[in-house]
C-alpha cells in the first residue's frame, strides 16, 4: 500500500543528548525526544499534543519530564468557561482607550506576561514560542517525496463585529486569604478584661471591596441627581442590581465609538499551504518579526534570516489543510492571525486549528506597540476566537497555551487563564491546575493523577502493529522486522511507539531507511 496524503509520516531522532535550557541556563540540563514530521494530519497532532508533544516548524518534540531540568507541562484553558481576570480587563481597557482616543500608555501594565524573554542571550535553534518556551535542536531529516496538501483557505475576524460566545462560564474562584496568626499570650501581659461581647447596635463588618463598590455607585448617583445623598444601596438602578459579568467578547469591543481614532482588524490567513493573502503580506509580516527579534531578543540585524528561521519555523508546518462538514469555515491546519492597525501589521499570532482546540505556536509584534501588552491582548483574542469557532465546530472548545513551567516564575502567568488543566506526565489525563500547583510547589516533577494505580490508557501494548514506511510501502513493524537486514532497530522503534502510544503508533507512519 503506497503512502498517501492522509497519512502522518515522521522520522524519530531519540533524545539522549542534553542541550541548553532557556529557563535556568543549564548548559546540558534540557532533555527531550524529537522527530521530524514530513506531513501530519490534524487529528494525529491533536493526539500527540494530548500526550505532551509540541511542534516548532516541522520539528515535533516532547520534553523528558523526569529528567529535564525545567519540566514543561502541557496546559489548556477551557475557552467556553473563561472569565477574564482584573488584569485581563485592564489590558483590554487599555487597548480600547488607545483605539478610541489614540492615547498610547507610557508603560506596560502590571501583570503583563513575560513572553519570549527566557532566552535573551545565546543561540536558539528554534525561536521562543509565543508564550516563552524553547524547543530542542532540530536535526535534518531525510528527504521523503510527499504530495502538497489540499487547497488554501482564508477567513477574517473583524474588530467591529463582536464575536459570539460559545456559552456562559463560571467565574474563577476568588483567592482566599489566610487568617493572621494570633500572638501567644505573655506572662507579663494582663489578661483581657471581661466585656459585654459584640455591640448589637453596631452594623456588621463588611468587606472593603463591597464598601468601595458602594461608594463608587453613590458618587455616580449623586452626580446624576445633582449631589443629593443616596441611601446605602437601597435606590440603585435595576440594571446595576441585576448586572452580570461582561463576557470576553463584550470587553474586547467595549465602548468603541464609530469615530475611533484607530481601527484594528484581525485577519486569518492560511500559512500552509500558503494562501494568496499570506504570500502578498509575507514581507511586511517578516519585517515585523525582524524588528521583534532585534528589540526583544537583541538579535543582530542579519540574524533573523527569513530562510533559516522565520520561514522554517513560523511558516513551514507539517499539518495538512483539512475541512469537515461540522468543522470551522476556515478549515483545520496552520494559520497566521495578523493584527492590522490602520492598514499596517503590528502583531502576528501563529496558531494551529485542531479538531478540539486552537493551539498557540508563537507571537511576535512591533516593539513600538509593546506598551499595549500585546502578548496578553492577543492571547485573549485567541480565546475569543476559539469560542467563535466553537459555534460551527462543537468539539472545538479548548485553547492550548503551550507549556507551563512552574520552576520558571515568569512562566507561571499561563496559569492565570482559568479554568485550566495540566496534563499528567504519566497517565496523560487532564487535571485542574488548582490540584497540581501544591504538588509542583513541593517538587519540579510531579505525577498529577491522584490514583496511584491509574495507568496510561493508550500505552503501547503490541509493538508489532506499529506502522512503518519502508521503500514507499506501509507495513506493520512485525512484517518489516522480518524483512530487515542488518542490526535490529527494535529498541528505537519501541521507544518511539511508547511515546506516541498505541493509537498513534497504528496510524502514524514511522519512516525507516
Amino acid at each position: 500500500m503506497a503512502a498517501g496524503s492522509s497519512y502522518t509520516i515522521v522520522e524519530y531522532f531519540g533524545g539522549d543528548d542534553g542541550y541548553r535550557c532557556g529557563y535556568c541556563k543549564n548548559e546540558n540540563g534540557n532533555f527531550s525526544h524529537g522527530m521530524w514530521s514530513h506531513t501530519m494530519t490534524v487529528q494525529d497532532y491533536q493526539d500527540l499534543i494530548d500526550r505532551g508533544w509540541r511542534r516548532s516548524g516541522k520539528y515535533v518534540y516532547k520534553p523528558i519530564m523526569n529528567k529535564t531540568c525545567c519540566p514543561q507541562y502541557t496546559i489548556r484553558c477551557h475557552a467556553l468557561h473563561f472569565q477574564p481576570s482584573k488584569t485581563h480587563k485592564k489590558i483590554l481597557k487599555k487597548m480600547n482607550k488607545f483605539l478610541s482616543k489614540g492615547e498610547m500608555p507610557s508603560r506596560e501594565c502590571d501583570g503583563e506576561p513575560m513572553e519570549s524573554l527566557c532566552d535573551e542571550e545565546g543561540s536558539r535553534e528554534t525561536p521562543v514560542d509565543c508564550l516563552g518556551e524553547v524547543s530542542a535542536s532540530v536535526q535534518e531529516p531525510l528527504v521523503v517525496d510527499q504530495e502538497t496538501p489540499s487547497p488554501e483557505g482564508t477567513s477574517k475576524v473583524s474588530k467591529s463585529e463582536p464575536l459570539q460566545t460559545g456559552g456562559s462560564g463560571e467565574r474563577p474562584r476568588e483567592r482566599t486569604e489566610q487568617p493572621a496568626p494570633v500572638p501567644a499570650p505573655s506572662s507579663t501581659r494582663a489578661g483581657p478584661k471581661p466585656g459585654l461581647g459584640v455591640d448589637p447596635n453596631r452594623p456588621p463588618c463588611r468587606k472593603a471591596k463591597e464598601l468601595r463598590r458602594e461608594r463608587r455607585l453613590q458618587k455616580e448617583l449623586q452626580r446624576q441627581q445633582g449631589g443629593c445623598p443616596v441611601d446605602h444601596g437601597q435606590h440603585l438602578p435595576q440594571s446595576r442590581q441585576n448586572s452580570q459579568p461582561r463576557t470576553l467578547e463584550e470587553l474586547v469591543t467595549d465602548s468603541l465609538p464609530t469615530d475611533a481614532t484607530h481601527q484594528v482588524e484581525v485577519r486569518l490567513v492560511r500559512s500552509n499551504p500558503p494562501s494568496s493573502q499570506f504570500k502578498s503580506t509575507f514581507q511586511e509580516s517578516y519585517q515585523v518579526y525582524k524588528r521583534y527579534q532585534m528589540a526583544i531578543h537583541k538579535d543582530p540585524p542579519d540574524k533573523p534570516s527569513e530562510s533559516q528561521q522565520f520561514r522554517r519555523f513560523l511558516c513551514d508546518s507539517p499539518l495538512q489543510a483539512e475541512s469537515a462538514p461540522d468543522g470551522p469555515d476556515c478549515g483545520y491546519g496552520s494559520f497566521h492571525q495578523q493584527y492590522w492597525l490602520d492598514g499596517r501589521i503590528i502583531a502576528v499570532g501563529v496558531i494551529d486549528i485542531l479538531p478540539t482546540s486552537v493551539s498557540s505556536v508563537y507571537l511576535y509584534y512591533d516593539p513600538d506597540f509593546s506598551s499595549l501588552s500585546l502578548g496578553s491582548y492577543t492571547a485573549l483574542r485567541e480565546i475569543a476566537f476559539t469560542r467563535q469557532l466553537h459555534q460551527k465546530a462543537p468539539k472545538l472548545c479548548y485553547y492550548y497555551l503551550g507549556f507551563y513551567i512552574h520552576s520558571c516564575p515568569k512562566m507561571r502567568y499561563k496559569g492565570q487563564y482559568r479554568p485550566s488543566d495540566l496534563l499528567c506526565p504519566e497517565t496523560f489525563v487532564w487535571v485542574p491546575i488548582e490540584r497540581c500547583l501544591p504538588r509542583l510547589d513541593h517538587s519540579r516533577y510531579s505525577r498529577f493523577h491522584e490514583d496511584p494505580a491509574a495507568v496510561d490508557e493508550r500505552a503501547l501494548r503490541d509493538l508489532g502493529r506499529t506502522l512503518v514506511l519502508h521503500r514507499r510501502t506501509v507495513m506493520p513493524y512485525a512484517v518489516y522486522a522480518r524483512k530487515r537486514k542488518g542490526p535490529s532497530d527494535e529498541k528505537d522503534v519501541q521507544q518511539y511507539a511508547g511515546l506516541v502510544g498505541q493509537v498513534c503508533a497504528e496510524r502514524i507512519l514511522l519512516y525507516r531507511a
